[in-house]
């Protein structure tokens, strides 16, 4: 899993706000096709490392290299056009859009001709390369069925297969899951675990930061723990579980539970 040169590396990453050490110098790394889970208490410092990578937070101190390429201080919108692309904690479907064209959104990034061009009918096989590639998602993330709904009407769950089928409409290297398992039944995360798994297994490297520990662990391949802004363990699954420190941080109620 971890042999080819690494998607994501985090080096020393920092956050201060104010007097406040959000994230502490944190280290970590991605590779391709790899699930690596990001965990801690509340007010860790995980959210604020996912909005350091995507561009939405200017970092304090250290580096964050995508595919080899520095990427802090870029905006957003070319963060995501280099291939890194986020799911968040709550759905955002645009009303008044067909599923198709709430996927179709995702897309923007990968689009060569200007928006007016498609707009305007000139790049019509493109557009038709995008449509068919947003038809084949809506497929892969199980909402084949709902294809004809009132994006309005879909329920939580199926709202949260269309944001991911429009995060994968970007055509990601790194796809950035926030708190995916929030809210779910549990035939839903299983679905969702699957899906996941999906991604992965199309190289996609997974970076996934989730509070409940029986959905993470048995999906991810190595885990990383943060506590006050800081790492205190990387490792895999079954390691962290036994980890001391860990254990005291966060996972204590998680195995009495087992």
């Amino acid at each position: 899993m971890t042999a080819s040169a690494p998607v994501l590396e985090v080096r020393g990453l920092a956050k201060h706000f104010g007097g406040l050490t959000a994230v502490g110098g944190v280290d970590f790394e991605v590779h391709e096709g790899e699930i690596l889970g990001l965990i801690g208490p509340n007010g860790a410092g995980k959210s604020t490392i996912f909005n350091l990578i995507a561009g939405t937070h200017a970092a304090s101190d250290g580096d964050v290299r995508f595919a080899g390429e520095p990427i802090l201080g870029l905006p957003p919108h070319r963060i995501a056009a280099r291939g890194i692309l986020r799911t968040f904690q709550h759905n955002r479907p645009f009303g008044g859009m067909s599923l198709l064209d709430n996927v179709l959104v995702g897309a923007h990034v990968r689009f060569a001709s200007s928006l007016w061009s498609i707009v305007a009918g000139r790049s019509r096989a493109e557009e038709r390369e995008r449509r068919e590639r947003a038809e084949a998602l809506i497929d892969f993330v199980g909402l084949g069925e709902a294809r004809s709904a009132d994006v309005t009407t879909l329920s939580f769950g199926q709202g949260r297969l269309l944001e991911i089928a429009r995060a994968l409409a970007g055509e990601p290297r790194l796809m950035l899951f926030d708190e995916p398992a929030a809210g779910l039944t549990p035939p839903e995360l299983e679905r969702l675990a699957t899906l996941i798994r999906g991604i992965a297994a199309r190289g996609i490297a997974v970076l996934l930061i989730e509070h409940d520990m029986h959905f993470l662990l048995p999906l991810a391949h190595r885990v990383v723990v943060l506590n006050f802004g800081m790492k205190i363990a990387d490792g895999r699954p079954e390691a962290i579980r036994a980890d001391p420190a860990v254990m005291d941080a966060y996972l204590g109620s998680y195995a009495a539970h087992r």
